[in-house]
C-alpha cells in the first residue's frame, strides 16, 4: 500500500447527512477504525481518522483529498446522489490509493452507486469498494411515518452493516458495480434537474414557527435563511428532509408531512453534531 500520510495511516470519511443516519455510519466507522490495533496499517497503531461533512466542502475552490484511504457516505435520493455529493465527487483530486464508498438508504438505493462508480474510474484510483448500509426511512414526506417496530429492525440492520462496512475498510476488499444503469439514471435526473429546482417553493412553516433557527444550523448546504425569524428556503436546498424532521416545534411542513406530523431523527445523533461545520 502507498503511504500518504506523513504521521501514522490516516482515514478520511466524507459524509452528507440530513437526519443523522448516514452522520451516524460515519462516526461508527470512524470509532471501528480508530480502536482497531493496527488494523489499517499491518500493525501501526497510530490509525488517525477525520470526518468531512461533504455539503460544507462543496463551496471551496478546491477539493484535495489526501490519505492512506477515502470513504465516502451519503444517502440514496431518488436512485442517485445527492446533487452535493456529486459535484463533491467530481471536483475532488483523490490522492489516495484507495476509495470505499456507502449509500444508506430507507427503501431501495438501485443504481444510486452507478454514477459515482463512472466518476471515480475517470479518476484512475487504484482500488474501489461500494457498499449499502440499509436504514430507517426518513422520507417521510413521500412514505408517511414508520412504525416503531419497523424502525428498531432498521436501526439493527443499520449496526449491523455499518460495523462490516468497518470491516471492509479495514481489510481493503474491493469490488465492482455495474456502472450502467440507465432507470435510476434517468429517475435521478428528473429529480435533479427538475423536482429540486421547485420543491423548495413548497415548504410550509406554520404559525407555531418560534424562530429559533434550527433549520437553519442544520442545513448541509446552506440553503436556509431566517427572515423576520422565520426560515426562507432557497434553490440550493437538496431535499435532505433535514428541517423538517429536526424542527421541535414541527412547524416545517411538505407533502405528506404535514405540520405536526412527528418526525425522525437517529436516536443516537445529536442535534449539536448536525450543526456542527467542519
Amino acid at each position: 500500500m502507498d503511504e500518504l500520510s506523513s504521521e501514522g495511516f490516516l482515514t478520511k470519511i466524507c459524509y452528507f447527512s440530513g437526519t443523522g443516519n448516514t452522520l451516524w455510519s460515519a462516526k461508527t466507522i470512524a470509532r471501528i477504525i480508530e480502536n482497531e490495533k493496527g488494523g489499517l496499517a499491518g500493525g501501526h497503531a497510530d490509525s488517525r481518522v477525520e470526518l468531512i461533512q461533504i455539503g460544507i466542502e462543496t463551496e471551496k475552490d478546491e477539493i484535495v483529498l489526501e490519505a492512506d484511504a477515502v470513504v465516502l457516505l451519503f444517502p440514496s435520493y431518488a436512485y442517485g446522489m445527492p446533487l452535493a455529493v456529486h459535484r463533491f465527487a467530481e471536483k475532488a483530486v483523490f490522492k489516495t490509493p484507495y476509495v470505499a464508498a456507502f449509500v444508506t438508504y430507507g427503501s431501495t438505493p438501485a443504481g444510486t452507486m452507478a454514477g459515482l462508480s463512472r466518476i471515480l474510474k475517470k479518476k484512475r484510483i487504484k482500488a474501489t469498494y461500494f457498499g449499502r448500509i440499509p436504514s430507517v426511512e426518513n422520507y417521510i414526506a413521500i412514505f408517511g411515518t414508520q412504525k416503531e417496530k419497523k424502525v428498531q429492525r432498521r436501526l439493527a440492520m443499520q449496526r449491523e452493516t455499518t460495523e462490516a462496512a468497518a470491516r471492509s475498510v479495514i481489510e481493503r476488499k474491493t469490488n465492482w458495480i455495474c456502472p450502467f444503469r440507465p432507470l435510476s439514471s434517468f429517475i435521478w435526473l428528473l429529480f435533479s434537474a427538475l423536482a429540486l429546482k421547485i420543491f423548495y417553493r413548497y415548504y410550509k412553516v406554520s404559525a407555531d414557527c418560534n424562530g429559533c433557527g434550527i433549520c437553519k444550523k442544520i442545513c448541509p448546504v446552506s440553503a436556509i435563511t431566517m427572515k423576520e425569524n422565520r426560515p426562507v428556503f432557497s434553490s440550493k436546498c437538496e431535499h435532505c428532509q433535514g428541517c423538517l424532521n429536526w424542527c421541535p416545534k414541527r412547524a416545517i411542513g411538505f407533502g405528506r408531512m404535514t405540520i405536526g406530523t412527528p418526525g425522525y431523527s437517529h436516536p443516537e445523533v445529536t442535534l449539536n453534531e448536525m450543526a456542527r461545520k467542519n
